[in-house]
């Protein structure tokens, strides 16, 4: 098998544009029907859902969860939301797998918890394929996406999207099930 992988110079929504048509071309060469897509306020969630529109996919735009930053708050804007679901696409918004209890006991007492450890080992990766692997789990955790269906997931470092890969969903629980099977696209830097 030969695959061509896009390597960006520099991370950032720069590259948003381009991850669009290779998830595009990519579900239609490997009939990949689950796509999902990270959006913190819903810019590239709106975009990815209302180009995917129409082509038989089931989408989802997975957000950060609420008081991610600040208490209390959701930082996917009303509009974003509207527009996506208008698009046909599900959000979800929930426990953000390596955010999770870990890191409220590591700030509090500096330990090291092995969540953290897997999300700096994925790291070692890009930010991006760290973001994938956790989303994956996320929604097969919600059974939006089937496990152990192959699925496409988008991510970025910072805003938008950089980073593309098609992985094995596993729910949490089975986190060691989870494959990351082609990385399509990341930033080299």
């Amino acid at each position: 098998m030969k695959k061509t992988v896009h390597y960006f110079e520099k991370p950032g929504r720069d590259n948003t544009g381009a991850c669009l048509e290779i998830v595009k071309l990519s579900s239609k060469e490997s009939g990949i029907k689950h796509i999902i897509i990270a959006s913190t306020e819903g810019d590239t969630g709106q975009l990815f859902a209302e180009e995917l529109q129409g082509m038989g996919l089931n989408v989802a735009v997975v957000t950060h969860s609420c008081g991610f930053k600040e208490p209390n708050t959701l930082e996917l804007t009303p509009e974003a939301r509207k527009r996506i679901e208008a698009a046909g696409a599900v959000i979800y918004t929930g426990t953000m797998i390596t955010h999770s209890l870990e890191t409220a006991l590591a700030s509090k007492y500096s330990g090291v918890y092995p969540t953290l450890l897997v999300a700096q080992s994925l790291r070692r990766f890009g930010e991006g394929i760290k973001v994938c692997c956790e989303m994956a789990m996320m929604t097969a955790d919600a059974g939006i996406v089937p496990e152990g269906e192959e699925i496409i997931a988008v991510a970025g470092t910072g805003r938008g999207a950089d980073t593309v890969a098609i992985l094995r969903a596993a729910p949490s629980k089975r986190f060691l099930d989870l494959k990351v099977l082609e990385i399509l696209a990341k930033p080299r830097g």
